[in-house]
């Protein structure tokens, strides 16, 4: 079955970094497009930023824009998130997903909490 297993998460000062990895399995990996999105505490969950299968072309949210990188390893089954300079409203879980045509799937989430 699909399983989508993300990592990387924790406690982070402001300014600093992290990579989340997100590995799937049960599906073919490199044939389908992923996203990470983040749910805050009281908020709903949005969409942080998108990648295509080969790579080539990523979207990203307005407001993290010049500070996440997404990207992916067909390779190793695996779609990342690079966060740098990180602020505290930026805490939240963190979850990656797959779109099929008539279905989704999430992770379960990882969470980023920033803080000094």
């Amino acid at each position: 079955q699909v399983q989508l297993v993300e990592s990387g998460g924790g406690l982070v000062q402001p300014g600093g970094s992290l990579r989340l990895s997100c590995a799937g399995s049960g599906y073919a990996f490199s044939r389908y497009g992923m996203s990470w999105h983040r749910q805050g505490p009281g908020k709903g969950r949005e969409m942080v930023a998108a990648i295509t299968t080969d790579g080539r072309t990523t979207n990203y949210a307005d407001s993290v824009k010049g500070r996440f990188t997404i990207s992916r390893d067909n390779a190793k089954n695996t779609v990342y998130l690079q966060m740098n300079g990180l602020k505290p409203e930026v805490a939240a879980v963190y979850y990656c997903n797959l779109r099929f045509t008539t279905s989704e799937y999430w992770g379960q989430g990882t969470q980023v909490t920033v803080s000094s």
